[in-house]
């Protein structure tokens, strides 16, 4: 059995444990609401962790990159929405994975230009294209305003092309993650469901089918007061948390479930600071918890085997490899010794996961299994 200290580090871990509970919880969450759970895989980037957040079964997905969208549709799954904005020049790879799969991706826009680039591919190319108009709730990133005169025009122009479909529309209340008062994010989670929903509305009444309202961000899933006329939430951080949610009150320290094993490779006692193996390439350079946890740093360290924060310590520099750790008391340098192994819990997981290729699945100090992910584009 491969214990921690065998490790090369730095390297991800993941609990388990903690990730079929953080996923039980969301599953319930979502029945309880009345709508299907459509995880966002963009988080864990992988099959094992994408099971569980499904209760153990293959169901509906969405992805960030195309490349997901192939490797989710190469492994049997067949209901994939693909959240990115697509431009025309995509839409042969696109067409690629669903004839080879028999998957089908569907595909979101929120502009004339693009509407009219999917039309004219359909009308050169046999294919088959399900796609949902973009709806800007607030957040401004992407997305058109639910009484914007171009709904009903992209709406038309697709409508008219051969082989596409209008399935509906989408919104992602992103602007969420900067809130930590919990009727603030009720409020976003309300104006999010009605501004998807009445874009809806408005495309039925002009002879539209609309029959998927997608919405979704893990804040607004969790404190949404309902989800009427809503029919699907996508949700993905919640799988794994991180510090930027429990400083916003989303989650506990005890529910994220990736961290990093890293070793203390120096001490430097001049700078009164311990040096780890892990820099901003194994964590990242995101500091998204500082706002309402300023002491996270680049993230907490932890003891290797509990996961118990060894408070006050966190990460406070990164160079490339090098991670930077201040102390206050020299008595650190004699219960991290050079060769120990600690764990960080990361800033945001998304980007701390992205540098690693696989999970070393644990339970206590043992590695119980090692899970890939699917990186790229």
């Amino acid at each position: 059995m491969t214990r921690l200290t065998d490790l090369e580090t730095p390297c991800l871990l993941l609990d388990r444990a903690r990730v079929e509970k953080n996923a039980a919880a969301m599953i319930a969450r979502c029945r309880a609401l009345g709508v299907t759970l459509r995880p966002h895989v963009k988080t864990p980037k992988s099959l094992d962790i994408a099971r569980i957040t499904q209760g153990g079964g293959i169901g509906p997905v969405t992805v960030s990159t195309l490349r997901e969208a192939e490797h989710f549709a190469r492994h049997g799954y067949r209901d994939i929405l693909y959240t990115v904005g697509i431009i025309p020049a995509k839409l042969d790879r696109l067409t690629r994975i669903q004839r080879e799969t028999g998957a089908t991706v569907r595909i979101v826009l929120d502009s004339q230009y693009v509407a009219e680039g999917i039309a004219g591919y359909a009308r050169n190319i046999e294919t088959t294209i399900e796609a949902l108009i973009e709806i800007d709730c607030g957040e401004h990133r992407s997305g058109i305003s639910p009484d914007d005169s171009s709904l009903l025009t992209i709406a038309s122009t697709l409508q008219a092309a051969p082989g596409v479909t209008l399935v509906g529309v989408i919104t992602h209340a992103g602007h969420s993650y900067a809130e930590n008062d919990i009727d603030a994010v009720r409020a976003l989670a309300a104006h999010e469901r009605d501004s998807c929903i009445a874009a809806a509305e408005k495309l039925r009444q002009n002879g539209h089918d609309c029959p998927v309202v997608s919405v979704g961000s893990t804040p607004t899933i969790l404190h949404a007061d309902h989800l009427e006329g809503v029919t699907e939430a996508r949700c993905g951080v919640y799988a794994l948390w991180d510090l930027a949610q429990a400083s916003r009150g989303m989650c506990s320290l005890d529910d994220i479930a990736a961290t990093v094993l890293t070793t203390v490779i120096g001490h430097n006692r001049q700078g009164n600071c311990i040096i780890i193996d892990a820099g901003a390439l194994a964590l990242s350079k995101d500091i998204g918890a500082n706002r309402f946890m300023p002491a996270a740093g680049y993230g907490i360290l932890c003891d290797a085997v509990t996961a118990t924060p060894l408070t006050p310590l966190s990460v406070n520099q990164v160079h490339q490899e090098h991670g930077t750790v201040d102390i206050q008391d020299a008595a650190w340098f004699e219960r991290l010794p050079i060769g120990r192994q600690v764990r960080i819990m990361p800033n945001h997981t998304c980007m701390t996961c992205a540098a690693h290729d696989v999970y070393h699945v644990i339970q206590g100090d043992q590695v119980i299994d090692n899970w890939g992910r699917i990186n790229g584009w």
